[in-house]
């Protein structure tokens, strides 16, 4: 069994405002991961983890969208990776396999969430990425230009990210034990020297992060809709 924890409890800063709950395609951005989850036939639950005073915006819509797998919502921590850890807490103990998601990620398709969790079953973990394609630079703290980093092999990991249950609790666990602060499940799983897997993911799934991505996301659905 496979359950899936979509974290939707940051601060958009950088947005300005919620950006989970900003509309894309004539729904809120937190909709499209939702539907992406429940149309994934490999998921059989999905754990709603947001701030804590739009929980019931969050109930509100899996009501109105009639989200079948969509049965816990609960509040997040000060951090992601509390967030994710109060998700662990809440997913049904027949699961087997986790997966984690963010939610201002409303670009993912089924077939993607598919292929991660096949990757997953073979690796003991597996995340989808995408090819870093622009140069990039290291610079000083006065942003002068320090020196280059090579592109090959580097890949801009996304997500779902999905690990074995028992493999993604230890690693948080170590993570807490230890007082450290990881920015993703990856980074949790490397410090206990598990390996994950990274699949090669070309199709459009980038973080909503900026006003602009609002515009291009919306562009990007709009021809996933055109008949091909």
């Amino acid at each position: 069994m496979l359950s899936a924890i979509i974290v939707a409890g940051g601060s958009s800063q950088r947005m300005g405002f919620d950006k989970t709950f900003a509309t894309l395609s004539g729904r809120p951005v937190l909709a499209h991961s939702i539907a992406a989850f429940e149309a994934a036939e490999c998921v059989a639950e999905i754990v709603l983890v947001g701030r804590a005073e739009r929980l019931p915006e969050i109930e509100e819509l899996v009501r109105r969208e009639r989200f079948r797998k969509a049965t816990t919502v609960i509040p997040g921590g000060a951090r992601r990776q509390d967030s994710v850890r109060n998700g662990l807490e809440h997913v049904s103990a027949s699961a087997k396999y986790i997966a984690v998601h963010d939610a201002a990620r409303p670009l993912v398709r089924p077939e993607l969430i598919a292929h991660v969790f096949a990757a997953a079953q073979e690796h003991g973990g597996a995340s989808c990425a995408a090819p870093v394609v622009d140069t990039l630079k290291r610079v000083d703290p006065e942003h002068i230009v320090r020196g280059g980093i090579d592109r090959e092999n580097l890949f801009a990991v996304q997500t779902p990210q999905i690990f074995r249950r028992e493999l993604l609790e230890k690693a948080y666990a170590a993570v807490f034990d230890a007082g450290l602060e990881v920015t993703d499940e990856i980074s949790a799983i490397e410090r206990i020297g598990a390996t994950v897997f990274l699949l090669p993911n070309e199709d459009p799934n980038f973080k909503i992060t900026y006003p602009t991505d609002l515009a291009l996301a919306e562009l990007i659905l709009r021809q996933r809709l055109r008949p091909s």
